[in-house]
This record gives C-alpha cells, sequence and structure tokens, in this order.
C-alpha cells in the first residue's frame, strides 16, 4: 500500500513538472489518460514586416480630395487584398458608403495624423481593421465587422478542436465541446483551447475556427477577426466594432471571438463592442477586449461571451476576456449563458499588479497551474453564477493562493482542488460556496483563509473543506442566518474580535456525511490518559493534525451562537465571553467514540448493554441471561474523556457516545458565558443513530442495541448564566426499543477561576435552565444507565456548592471545599429578637454571623426604634420617665421663675381681695368693681342720651349685625323716618361681608379652627371700626331732626361689646330740640331691656357690659356701688352659661337672680328678669335682663293686649316655633312692662321677646353643633384659686405635652415618614402650635390679654386632640398590619415601648390625657384670672353683698 502511495506520488510530481515546462502545448485528460500538445504559450513574435505603399484618395479609393488634406469615401468600396492607407490629413467615410473585403485575413489599415470618421449607417467589412488617427469617431448605425474573417491563428496554438465532435473554437476561453466521455466529467472535455494570454494587455490575435463533424466538409464557422483603434486625443463610438466567431450551424462547432484592442485618451458614445464565440453545434468561446482609454464616459456595451451550443444548450462557450488597462481589471462575463468550459487564467503579472478580477454572468474561469498565485490589489469578485477553480478535480494535492484586498462572491463557486491559502481583507459571501476538496488518500496541505477585516456569509452560503481548514482574521466572522456554514474535517477558527453564528448557521467539524476520501481526524478512543491539549491548549492556535480538535475556536475575544457549533471535540479556547442565545447550540452530541473504554457489551443476538463513562452503563438480559452495562472511567474533578459507544467499530448502526467540549484553559478562562440555547454532549440513542440512517440494518436484532454514554463538558471560566429555557447537558443515550440498556451519564466540570471572596465577591452562576447529566433509559428487562458526575472547583471559606454560592443566612463557613455540610449554623443567642440573619457578600467566614433587624425603621444593634434608642440611652424605660418628669419639673420651675420676672409679681397675685378705695384694673368691663364709681363724665352723657338701638344678628359672615328698619317709638321724635330708613340701609351695607371672607373662614376652619377664629375677631373688629368711622365721619347725620347734631355730627354713636358680637347705636339730643320730656328719665323707659354681650360659647360668654350712659341711667334708682357689684355677680354666674346647656345653665343664673339681685333692686323699687329679644328671621336671638319698677303686681310674661285679652308669648325654640339651627325663636310680638300698672305695659314701642323663667327653660329647645363633645372638655369654671400653683402645673403640663408630642413623632418616624405628614398635616401644624400658644399665654401681660391668650391656647390644645386621634389610628393599623414577634409573644420583651408592640398606644394615650389635663387646668387658670374675687360665688347673700 505504501508502495502504491509513493509510486502515485512520483507520477503526479513528474506530471505537474512536464505540465509547468510544457503548459503552452495543453493537454488533454481522457480515459485512457492525458495526452500533451504543443506549447500553450506562443514565443516572442518577430518584427513587424514594413508597410505596403499606401494608396491613393482618389486614384485608388475613388474618394474625393486626398489623404494629406482630407479624403472623403462618397462611394462603395469593393476589395479583395489588403489595403494600407496612410497621409497627414483627415479621412472620412460618409454615411451609407459600405467598404468590403470579405476575405478571411483581409487587412484594412487606416494611418493618418487628422481625424477618422466612418459616418452614419456606413460599414467595414474585412478580417483586420486597424486606424491611428488624431481623433476618430464612428456615428450611429456605423459597423465595423470583422466577424467570422480571421486569419490564421498564431502557430502553435490549439484553439482549433480536433477531430470531428464539432466543437467550439477556442481563444479567450475554452470552446464547448457536446460530446463526453462515459467516465468524464463535463468539465474535463472541451473543444479549442486558450491561447494569448501573454497578449491579454494588447490583444492580436485571430479567433479559431470551430470544429467540424465531418472530414470532407469544414462546417466549422470562422475565427473573429482584429480590431485595433489608436486615437490620440477623442473616440467617439455609437456604432459597433464586432469581432465575432461565424456561426458553424448544427453541423459544426462555432468560431472563437477575435481581438478588438481600443487606445485613446478620451472616449465617449454608446455603441457596442463585441468579440463573442459564434453559435454552433457547440459554441466557440469569446474572444479578447482590451481598452486602454484615460476618460470614459457613456460607457459602451461590451461583450466577449461565449457561442451557444445546438447539441447541448446548457453547454455554450467559455467566455471571454475584457481588461481594462487604467484601472487595471479584468471581466470575465458569459451573459448568462451557462458553460463547462473555463476561461483559463495562467500566471498573473507581479508588476504591476492587477487590480480587480471579475467573473460573472455564468462564466468559469480556472486557475490550472499547480502551485499558482492570483493576487491583486483590489477586488476579486464572482457575481451572478461565475465560477472560479483551482487546480484539476483528478490531481487534488497542489496549493494555491489567493492575495487581494477583497474577494467577493454573489451567487457563485469557487472551487479549489488541493490546499488554499488564501489572505484577503474583506470577504463577503452571498448565496455562494468555497469549496476545498483534498486529494483523497494523497495528503494534502492544510488550507488557511484569512480576512482581516470581515468574513459574512449570507444567503446560504458554504465554506467546505474535507481536510483540514483554517480560518483566521481579526475583525468581524460572520455567519448570518440559515444555510449559512463553515464546515471541515478539522476545523480552526481563529484570532477574530467576534464570531457570530446566526440562526440557522453551522460551524462544524468534523463533516456530518464524510466518505472514504475524507479526510478523517483520530478520536484517541482507547485513551486512558487524557490528551494534554485538552487541558493545557498551544498558545499558537495553528492547525495541527496531530491535536486532538475536531473544531477548534482559539483566541476570539466574543463568540455569539444563534445556530449550530457541532463538533466532536469542540474546544472554545482564549475566548473572552460566549453567549448561545436561544436558538444556539453547541453540540458534540453521538459523535464520540462506537466503541471506546467503557463500550456496552454486545449478546449473541446483537442486544448489547449501555455504555459507561460518569456513570455505569444500564445492563441487558435477555431470556435469563444478564450482561453488565459499561464500566465508568474518567476524573470527575477534571474530566477529559470521550463518551464510548454500546457496540464496537465494526458493529453497524452503533450508537456512539458522546464528545467533548472544552471552553477556555486552566491559563485563560472565559470571562462570561451566557447559555440561553444549550450545550449538549449526550450520547447517542438507537433512535437518534437510525432516524436518517445511511447504513442497512443488517439484522432486526439491532432494535436492541444500548444508548451510548454521555461525553464531557468541561468548562474553565469566571462567570456563568444559565437562561430559563437553557440546557447544558451530559446525559446518556436511551436503549433500542428491543431491549438495549441505557448509557451511563457523562461529566461536567466547573473549573472556577478567580473566584471572588469578602467585599468583591459577585455571583459567579445565574441558574435558571436545567443542567443533565442523567442516564439513559433501558427498554424492557434493560436497566437504566448511571447518573453521571456533576463537580467543580473547590470553593474559598464562605462559599459552597458546585456554582460557589454564598452560605445561606445563618450559617458560616471556615474551610476550603464545595460540600454543604461545611456551611455551620450560627449560634443563636447571639441574635436580636427583631432581628433576621442575613447574607454578606462573600459569605460568612466566621462567627458571629451577621444579621439585620427586620425592618429599616430598627437600628442595630439591638434593632430599636429612634424612640426605643432614645430611652434605652438613658437606662430604660422606667429611669427614662423618671428623669423625663424630674427634667419637666425643673423645667417648669425654671418657667414659672422667668415668668414672674417677665410679667410681675403683681399681675400675678390677681387673686388678693382688692382693698377699699383701690384702683382695679378695668379690662373687664363685667366685672367692674367699686373703685369704678370714680370715673368722670358718665352724667353728661347720660344727659343727652334718648335711646339705646341694638343691632340684630351674631356678626358672623353669614348672620351679620343688621338694624330693623322703622325707628322705634323713642327715637321718632328726634329723627326723619325716611331719612332713617336710608341710614339703616347704609349701616347694613357697610355691616355686610365680603363673600371671600366668609370663604376664607370656612377654609380655616376646616384647616385649623383657632386660626378661622382669630380670623373672624380681626374681621369683626375692622368691620366696628369701618361702622364707627362711617358714623363719625362719612355720615351727615341727615336722619336726625337737630340742626346742631347734624352740625356737629354729635348725635348718633355706634359702639360695640369687647366680645364685638354685640352692637347698638345710641342716640343723643343735640341740644337745640326744645323739649322738657326728652331726654326720658329711667322710669320712664322702663321696661328697659339690657342685652348680653357674647354668644355663650368658651371664647365669647354671656357677660353685661356696663358703659358709662348704662351706668348713669341705672344711677338714677340704684346706687352705683350696688349696680356695679350686681353686675360682676351676674357676669360671674353668666361665665358658667354654655351655649348648648342653656337650659341647665341658665337655671343657676336665674336663682342667683331671684336669690342676689332682685331682694336688693326691690329696695329700689326695681325688678329684672331673665329675657330673651330680637329673634333674627335665621332664628338667634339675643338674651338679656328686662329691668322693670316694682310698684305694682306685675305678672312675668310677655303679652300684647287684644280687645282686653292678654296672649302668652311661645320660648324661644320650643315646639310651637322652631326653626333651623337657631337656639331661640319666636313670634314678634310685643314685650308688655311698665311700672305703673299692666295695662301700662302696653307701650308703643314694640321690643321683640320673651321672659325666661324656671317653667319656660324647661321647654327651651337649642341645637347642639358638632363640636359640642369638645365643649364638655372646655367651658368656663369656678376659680379654684392657688394660682400659682395651677401656673405650675400647667407649665409642667405644657412642656410634658411638648415633650410627648416629640416622642410621638419619632415614634411614628420609626414606622413610617407618611404617617409623620399625616398627623402634622391633618390640622395643618394643630398638633405643634398648642406649644408656642401656651408660652405666649404665660407670658402676657395684664390679666385680661392673659385671658384671651389663654382661651386661645385652650383652643389649640382641643384642637389637636384630631391630630391624637389621628396617631391613635395610624398606630392602630400598623400595629393590625405589621405586627412583630414580640407582639404575639409580649413575654420576650414586656417594656419595649414601640408602635410595633403591644405597648403602641402609651404615648397617645398618655398625650391624650395630657391635653385633657390642661384643658381643665386653662379652665381654672382662666377663671383664676377673671374671676379675682372669690366671694362672686358665694351662695350667702350678706357675703355676696358685703365683701
Amino acid at each position: 500500500m505504501a508502495i502504491a502511495k509513493f509510486q502515485l506520488l512520483v507520477l503526479n510530481f513528474l506530471y505537474f513538472i512536464l505540465l509547468s515546462a510544457s503548459w503552452s502545448e495543453g493537454f488533454l485528460v481522457s480515459e485512457s489518460g492525458f495526452s500533451f500538445r504543443r506549447d500553450y504559450s506562443p514565443p516572442s513574435p518577430p518584427p513587424p514586416p514594413p508597410h505596403p505603399p499606401t494608396v491613393s484618395c482618389a486614384g485608388d479609393l475613388n474618394g474625393v480630395g486626398t489623404l494629406d488634406t482630407t479624403c472623403q469615401i462618397v462611394s462603395d468600396l469593393n476589395l479583395t487584398n489588403n489595403v494600407y492607407i496612410e497621409g497627414t490629413g483627415n479621412f472620412f467615410i460618409l454615411p451609407n458608403v459600405k467598404v468590403n473585403c470579405a476575405v478571411s485575413g483581409c487587412e484594412v489599415t487606416v494611418n493618418i495624423t487628422g481625424n477618422f470618421s466612418l459616418g452614419e449607417n456606413a460599414s467595414i467589412v474585412a478580417g483586420t481593421f486597424e486606424v491611428s488617427s488624431w481623433n476618430a469617431t464612428f456615428r450611429d448605425g456605423s459597423v465595423v465587422n470583422t466577424t467570422g474573417l480571421a486569419g490564421d491563428p498564431p502557430p502553435q496554438t490549439s484553439g482549433t478542436p480536433q477531430g470531428l465532435e464539432g466543437a467550439g473554437g477556442g481563444y479567450g476561453g475554452r470552446g464547448a465541446c457536446c460530446w463526453m466521455g462515459k467516465s468524464t466529467l463535463p468539465e474535463d472535455d472541451w473543444g479549442g483551447d486558450t491561447y494569448g494570454w501573454a497578449t491579454l494587455q494588447k490583444p492580436w490575435s485571430y479567433g479559431s475556427r470551430g470544429g467540424s463533424t465531418s472530414k470532407e466538409v469544414q462546417y466549422g464557422g470562422g475565427g473573429g477577426g482584429r480590431v485595433k483603434l489608436s486615437v490620440k486625443k477623442f473616440l467617439v463610438l455609437d456604432g459597433f466594432l464586432t469581432a465575432d466567431g461565424g456561426s458553424g450551424g448544427n453541423k459544426g462547432g462555432g468560431g472563437s471571438g477575435g481581438s478588438i484592442y481600443i487606445i485613446a485618451y478620451r472616449m465617449t458614445g454608446s455603441g457596442v463592442i463585441s468579440a463573442c464565440g459564434g453559435d454552433g453545434f457547440s459554441g466557440g468561446s469569446g474572444g479578447r477586449i482590451s481598452i486602454d482609454v484615460f476618460s470614459r464616459h457613456d460607457a459602451a456595451v461590451i461583450f466577449a461571451h461565449g457561442g451557444g451550443s445546438y447539441g447541448c444548450p446548457e453547454n455554450s462557450g467559455a467566455a471571454g476576456t475584457f481588461y481594462e488597462a487604467v484601472p487595471r481589471s479584468l471581466i470575465i462575463s458569459n451573459h448568462n449563458l451557462s458553460t463547462d468550459a473555463d476561461t483559463v487564467l495562467m500566471d498573473f503579472p507581479n508588476q504591476p499588479l492587477w487590480t480587480n478580477v471579475y467573473v460573472r454572468n455564468q462564466a468559469k474561469a480556472s486557475v490550472p497551474l499547480p502551485w499558482s498565485r492570483v493576487q491583486v490589489q483590489g477586488q476579486i469578485k464572482l457575481e451572478a453564477g461565475g465560477a472560479m477553480s483551482f487546480g484539476l478535480a483528478k490531481y487534488a494535492s497542489s496549493e494555491f493562493e489567493l492575495l487581494a484586498e477583497e474577494l467577493l462572491m454573489s451567487d457563485s463557486v469557487i472551487k479549489v482542488y488541493g490546499a488554499l491559502r488564501m489572505s484577503v481583507k474583506m470577504f463577503l459571501m452571498w448565496n455562494s460556496e468555497l469549496r476545498v476538496i483534498g486529494g483523497g488518500e494523497v495528503p494534502v496541505a492544510t488550507s488557511l483563509l484569512e480576512a482581516s477585516n470581515l468574513l459574512v456569509l449570507k444567503g446560504s452560503s458554504s465554506i467546505h473543506s474535507n481536510a483540514n481548514l483554517g480560518v483566521h482574521g481579526q475583525g468581524l466572522l460572520n455567519l448570518s442566518g440559515a444555510g449559512d456554514m463553515i464546515e471541515a474535517q478539522r476545523l480552526v477558527l481563529s484570532l477574530f474580535y467576534s464570531i457570530h453564528v446566526g440562526p440557522g448557521s453551522v460551524l462544524r467539524g468534523p463533516l456530518e456525511n464524510a466518505t472514504s476520501d475524507d479526510m478523517t481526524p483520530r478520536l484517541f478512543c482507547d485513551r486512558y490518559d487524557c490528551p494534554r491539549e485538552l487541558i493545557h491548549p498551544p498558545e499558537d492556535c495553528n492547525v495541527n493534525s496531530s491535536l486532538s480538535f475536531t473544531l477548534q475556536i482559539c483566541r476570539v475575544e466574543d463568540i455569539l451562537v444563534e445556530g449550530l457549533i457541532e463538533g466532536s471535540i469542540v474546544h472554545l479556547h482564549r475566548a473572552r465571553t460566549i453567549d448561545v442565545q436561544p436558538s444556539g447550540k453547541i453540540s458534540a452530541s453521538g459523535t464520540g467514540c462506537m466503541g471506546g473504554i467503557g463500550r456496552g457489551k454486545v449478546m449473541g443476538n446483537g442486544i448489547s448493554s449501555g455504555a459507561g463513562h460518569g456513570g455505569r452503563g444500564g445492563s441487558v438480559c435477555f431470556n435469563g441471561t444478564c450482561f453488565e452495562g459499561g464500566l465508568p472511567y474518567g476524573n470527575a474533578d477534571l474530566p477529559c474523556e470521550l463518551g464510548s459507544g454500546s457496540g464496537n467499530d465494526s458493529l453497524i448502526g452503533s450508537p456512539a457516545g458522546g464528545g467533548i467540549i472544552v471552553m477556555g484553559s486552566i491559563e485563560h478562562p472565559l470571562s462570561i458565558l451566557s447559555i440561553d440555547g444549550s450545550v449538549r454532549a449526550d450520547g447517542a440513542s438507537y433512535e437518534e443513530v437510525h432516524m436518517g440512517e445511511h447504513h442497512p440494518i443488517v439484522t432486526s436484532s439491532y432494535g436492541g442495541l444500548g444508548g451510548g454514554s454521555g461525553g464531557t463538558i468541561l468548562l474553565f471560566l469566571k462567570s456563568l448564566t444559565v437562561g430559563e429555557n437553557a440546557c447544558l447537558s451530559s446525559a446518556g443515550g436511551n436503549g433500542g426499543p428491543k431491549g438495549g440498556g441505557g448509557g451511563g451519564g457523562g461529566r461536567m466540570h466547573f473549573h472556577w477561576a478567580d473566584i471572588p471572596t469578602g467585599d468583591l465577591y459577585q455571583p459567579i452562576a445565574t441558574i435558571r435552565g436545567s443542567i443533565n447529566t442523567r442516564g439513559g433509559s433501558g427498554k424492557g428487562e434493560s436497566s437504566a444507565g448511571g447518573n453521571g458526575t456533576l463537580s467543580g472547583k473547590a470553593c474559598p471559606r464562605g462559599l459552597h456548592g458546585i456554582f460557589c454560592e454564598e452560605c445561606p443566612p445563618g450559617t458560616y463557613k471556615n474551610v476550603t471545599g464545595s460540600d454543604e455540610f461545611l456551611c455551620h449554623w450560627c449560634p443563636t443567642q447571639e441574635l436580636p429578637a427583631r432581628a433576621d440573619y442575613i447574607s454578606i457578600r462573600g459569605g460568612v467566614t466566621k462567627t458571629p454571623c451577621p444579621y439585620k433587624c427586620i425592618s429599616d425603621r430598627y437600628h442595630m444593634p439591638n434593632c430599636y426604634t429612634d424612640l426605643e434608642e432614645l430611652i434605652y440611652t438613658f437606662g430604660g424605660p422606667w429611669l427614662f420617665g423618671l428623669l423625663l418628669v424630674v427634667l419637666l419639673v425643673l423645667l417648669a420651675l425654671v418657667l414659672s421663675v422667668a415668668r414672674m420676672r417677665f410679667v410681675g409679681v403683681d399681675e400675678l397675685l390677681g387673686s388678693a381681695a382688692p382693698q377699699h378705695g383701690s384702683q382695679i384694673d378695668h379690662s373687664f368691663p363685667f366685672l367692674e368693681s367699686l373703685n369704678e364709681v370714680l370715673e368722670t363724665n358718665r352724667v353728661e352723657e347720660s344727659q343727652s342720651h334718648v335711646h339705646r338701638m341694638h343691632f340684630m344678628g351674631p356678626n358672623t359672615f353669614s348672620q351679620p349685625w343688621h338694624l330693623p328698619h322703622s325707628p322705634p317709638e323713642q327715637i321718632k321724635e328726634i329723627v326723619y323716618e325716611g331719612a332713617f330708613n336710608r341710614f339703616v340701609d347704609e349701616i347694613n351695607v357697610i355691616a355686610t361681608y365680603q363673600w371671600w371672607e366668609g370663604s376664607v373662614y370656612s377654609i380655616l376652619s376646616l384647616l385649623a379652627y383657632p386660626l378661622a377664629w382669630s380670623w373672624q375677631q380681626w374681621r369683626r373688629r375692622l368691620k366696628l371700626q369701618r361702622l364707627r368711622e362711617f358714623v363719625r365721619s362719612e355720615y351727615d347725620h341727615a336722619c336726625l331732626r337737630s340742626c346742631r347734631s347734624r352740625a356737629l355730627y354729635e348725635g348718633i354713636k355706634v359702639a360695640a361689646t369687647p366680645d364685638l358680637i354685640l352692637a347698638y347705636v345710641d342716640f343723643f339730643l343735640g341740644g337745640d330740640e326744645k323739649r322738657s320730656d326728652l331726654p326720658p328719665r329711667l322710669h320712664q323707659r322702663f321696661p328697659l331691656a339690657i342685652l348680653f354681650g357674647g354668644d355663650g360659647s368658651y371664647m365669647a360668654p354671656f357677660s353685661l357690659h356696663n358703659d358709662n350712659i348704662l351706668t348713669s341711667l341705672m344711677s338714677q334708682s340704684v346706687p352705683p356701688t350696688a349696680w356695679y357689684r350686681l353686675v360682676a355677680g351676674l357676669n360671674a354666674q353668666l361665665r358658667l352659661v354654655r351655649r348648648g346647656c342653656l337650659r341647665k345653665t341658665f337655671q343657676p343664673v336665674l336663682w342667683w337672680l331671684e336669690s342676689h339681685a332682685n331682694p336688693v333692686l326691690q329696695n329700689f323699687g326695681l325688678h329684672v328678669d331673665l329675657a330673651w329679644f330680637q329673634a333674627t328671621a335665621c332664628g338667634y336671638c339675643q338674651y338679656g335682663l328686662l329691668v322693670y319698677a316694682t310698684d305694682e303686681n306685675i305678672q312675668h310674661t310677655s303679652a300684647e293686649s287684644r280687645d282686653g285679652e292678654l296672649e302668652t308669648e311661645p320660648l324661644p325654640g320650643s315646639n310651637r316655633d322652631r326653626k333651623g339651627n337657631s337656639l331661640a325663636y319666636s313670634k314678634k310680638e310685643p314685650l308688655l312692662c311698665n311700672s305703673k300698672s299692666r295695662n301700662d305695659f302696653l307701650m308703643p314701642k314694640r321690643s321683640y321677646g320673651a321672659i325666661l323663667d324656671y317653667n319656660s327653660l324647661k321647654m327651651l329647645e337649642e341645637r347642639r353643633e358638632i363640636f359640642f363633645p369638645l365643649f364638655l372638655i372646655l367651658h368656663n369654671t369656678k376659680p379654684v384659686g392657688h394660682q400659682d400653683l395651677v401656673g405650675l402645673v400647667i407649665s409642667i403640663l405644657l412642656l410634658g405635652d411638648f415633650s410627648l408630642v416629640l416622642l410621638t413623632f419619632l415614634q411614628l418616624y420609626s414606622i413610617s415618614m407618611a404617617d409623620v405628614f399625616l398627623v402634622l398635616f391633618t390640622l395643618p401644624l394643630g398638633i405643634l402650635l398648642p406649644f408656642p400658644a401656651g408660652i405666649n399665654a404665660l407670658f402676657s401681660h395684664g390679666p385680661r390679654r392673659s385671658a384671651g391668650l389663654a382661651r386661645l391656647y385652650a383652643l389649640w390644645n382641643v384642637t389637636s386632640l384630631v391630630n391624637v386621634g389621628v396617631v391613635f389610628i395610624c398606630g392602630y393599623v400598623h400595629f393590625k398590619s405589621q405586627a412583630s414577634p414580640s407582639t404575639q409573644w409580649p413575654h420576650l420583651q414586656p417594656w419595649n415601648i414601640s408602635m410595633d408592640e403591644n405597648e403602641w398606644w402609651i404615648l397617645p394615650l398618655g398625650l391624650l390625657v395630657c391635653k385633657c389635663l390642661q384643658s381643665r387646668l386653662m379652665n381654672w387658670h382662666i377663671a383664676n384670672l377673671e374671676i379675682q374675687d372669690a366671694s362672686l360665688y358665694s351662695n350667702n347673700f350678706e357675703l355676696f353683698w358685703h365683701s
């Protein structure tokens, strides 16, 4: 066998030597061997013979003019011999003139220094036409025709075919041959051969005649002639230049095309240049065209294709050549005529190099010379069915080189018979094929394809080699989509920056269906040790047939797999990232050993056990006889073995084991491996092997073969991601349906590199898909294969498992290893109750184990809230509470001392009894004492006072003050009624509030009621000021009759009580009335109605405003000292009256009037009753006293005399008369009283109201407001004394309240910032404002101001209860939704004060109690400030009047 191979090598060597030395003679491969012809390339031509003498224009050519001036051919010429035309002038062939020399080889030469012109529709027919001129023009329709008129071709060429096959002639390419031998390929039979390669740039050869099918008659078409245009300047070509081969008809081959050579500086026009082969039984080849034009415009149509074949239409003649000298480009185009004949390309020039080579439109180019180099500076482009071949199919043992900037292929084919070494910068393929075919048993060198910048396969393109193939580059390798493929028996891809295997594309090594002629890589199936190159691969990435790899990707930065990478031993080395997309697959399944170390045992009937590898193969049993499965082998910690088959190499159809997939190496691990598709090295199953089996199954018992064992997946990497639908598998194959055992699982190992630890740790693996090393299933009585092994590198401390994950929270690991039991439990006594163990970056390597609180509101290390942190900082709840109480007491003492120094001791000691004759503060008109008798100027005012007319309404935004129309009886004598009504209208307009004032009040009532009260008082004060200003300065007093009053603006005055609820208008005499009955005396004014100020609310209690006029009037009957004391006592009782409880709180007032007031007033002939007055349309009425004389018995009723009868007035708010939300309503009936008799009560004046007594109070009904429950806490009380002690306790509670508010906010902050804002802004800042309001009240000057500010503070304090309610709601909701373990087990931490525990309510409840206590103490404090004489509440008559 070795001798035969040696003899074959010697013969091939001798053959290529002879072929190289004698190529010009040509050769023909036939069934009997090969024979040599004459030299294929002619020798250098001899010097041209001297030109014959020139012809004359007029004498020889029948033209007009001379050749040295201008010669015009005006008529047709028929020539029989060569013609040489030379001159210094112009030569014109006029339109429609024909010059014919239809003789083969006839030459027409025009050599002039002027211009040449071939007119429209003119023609020249000759074997050779040559023009040399300054300019040349070929008009429309003009023709230069040398078709079929060729002379003899160059000697020693074989363009004309031999034999009687009727083959086509050859020149630029080979002629077609429709006759083919029985054992030859179509491309091995051709007609005339190619010649003239050396003169391709300056072609000047005739075409060859086609062959004939008869010895007697030459049916072959003649070869094409020659055309040469040598123009120094401008060439205009709008006609036809043809050098086509002649037609051979159905009995002869077509002639080959001739030569066309054009030289010019500039060329324009859209003419046709043609050197095509002639049609015939077999088509002739195209000729040769060369254009050397510096500037081409309006590109002419150029043809050099082969002629059509009548005998075999699918095999036309080969294309000729078209060479452009300026861009140095060679174009081979067959005009989309299919052919089996080649356009032969010989040696390419080295200096200068051609720029481009184009093979297109079904042309076929061939480089048959062995060890040839094809090198161009620019592109080699094959398109539109173009093909190119290197070497010969039967002698595929040579090497070829292809060098270019770009290799572009579109719908084309390159075939290399031997080995190819290609070096380009860009290699693009579209629906194209590059096939490298080795020489069978003859060793062939490795093919190397280098595309330094870009290699792209698209549109089902493929690169195929049946030997070793290396593909190198520095840029991108892109297999774009379905059908794109690179495959070889041993494939190495290296040095690319990125490789993209698109969806449906394939990288494969070895070939899927290899033949016996293909080089088969050795798999080392019986090797027990691990090949070193799998663990420590070489650095050079060269293709080495001694290595075990079948597919290697080496030194590639990024690999993106969306298609298939398949091989027996797949090695991805020195890559940075590998990304297997969902459609991607890296497979070595079923590509391992057919036998191998762990092969299964085959029974005599063909049933076998499963193969073993990582797990034992499944046993097989048949008729009571059992065989064990294949044994496991290899190293689980660093596996590198192929899977074994269930049979042996000689058993046809035996399932093979899985192959090997290795990614990375120990020295160069992968940075990132991302798998969303599959990576498999599974053993083959019987069904999978025989699904598309090419080998026939010998016996039916083969259906019982066992499954192959899984292969090896060995990963050296830093980071791994396995997607949700991804699969990483080295499973065993399933047994055959007739009882084969399952194959054992393979081995899979993750060898992690540079595992980060500690704070630098990042998870090195994210596994969401499946990782499988299971054994295959057995059939029948056979068992399944054992599971394979899955291992990983030993993990450092703190990490465990195959993927080196952190130990679970609550465990630690302080040794190196991967077993889970190395993670020990942490001591539980070190964990706080509100904490959970946590995992830290890099895992826990020692105790104590890290933990964190169960919520962010708890703080390390004890997991306390902010409040608890504060409490336990000061020793715990009890000690903290004690310290807080002590601190509050000390601060309260300091605050009291500061208050005494700031306010003054005299103001604080207001509870001391006044000395007789001392001056008392007049800030409380309802508490005026005996000393106010000293005031002067009262008599002067009272002497001119006529009547006091009260405003109706409570002076609110909805019920403003207003005066009734029609003047009372008391002032009708001093006013004009019409003018008075106009005055009332103006007053009522001024007293009405704007809409926006009420809107602001409503908004503030919802947000913060104390602010709404302050806003209302401010607007009331402004309204009173506006009324006074109007009456004092703007109104002209036109309603008064007194001229003096109108002149001095002194007849009318507007005033109001200090609470701004009751207002009145006083009318005075002007002094010029001259009326003796005016002003009326007191007894003339009876019954006298004295209305209370205030409205019975906490902020404005009822009070009797005792001004100078009232004092002066009452002093007419009652001593001022008695009247002052009565007013003070009455106001003290009225303080305790609360609106909403009038029936109950008015009773003490009635009792006091009967027990203390009337007994004294009776001594002065007076009596007072409690009454209501002036019910408005909205139902509001005013309360006051009705004063009258007691000279006669008087019935305390309100009646009106109608025909001698008395009618009792219904009580306000009774069932007889209830309206809306009013407190008192009545029918507008006159109140009747007089000092003389009952009939004297019927006075002409009308004062609407009724007297209140015990019986009528019981019928009094009133509607309570929504905030009425708050006034159960906040109400006026009797003084309790001990003002200093009360102030101190208030200071303590005020500070305690503020402290509890801060602690509550701290507690809420521990829950949620949203709760803080909710409590803070439910009533905006309502929970914080009581503190500054209380400080302001405590540090105010004067009892009256202090009392007012204290009431405002009390109002803020009660309002803030809404915020406290929100605190309760937030705490309860949070307690129910997020109860902590200590809530369920309160005994664990019984003294924790936290919103998260059972004691969450302590602070809100403490705040509620504190505010309620403050409200109570503030009631006492205000009473102490306003009632400085405690005897005012004495039930002892004597004590009251003598204090």
